[in-house]
């Protein structure tokens, strides 16, 4: 296991797309507030993940921490510094 949490690039969930018994991970704050992850149900989820916003200025981190709901997926919530 890594001691760094895994980086992510999410984006929103196409409408089309077919989950095919996927497992769903919604963002919920930050900048990837609403968009949608989806894994294989074998494919375990980290329990954080890192998005890193690179721009003109300095880059900017974000960590999510995994919460499980009901069902099959969970929610990746934006840590509060």
């Amino acid at each position: 296991m890594s001691e760094w949490p895994e980086e992510v690039t999410s984006r929103p969930l196409d409408a089309e797309a077919e989950l095919d018994g996927r497992d769903v991970y919604w963002f919920v704050g930050g900048p990837l507030d609403g968009r949608v992850h989806t894994r294989a149900p074998d494919d375990p989820a980290p329990p954080v993940v890192r998005h890193t916003h690179l721009h003109d200025g300095p880059k900017i981190v974000h960590l999510y921490d995994l919460h499980e709901v009901a069902g099959h997926g969970g929610e990746y919530r934006l840590r509060e510094a």
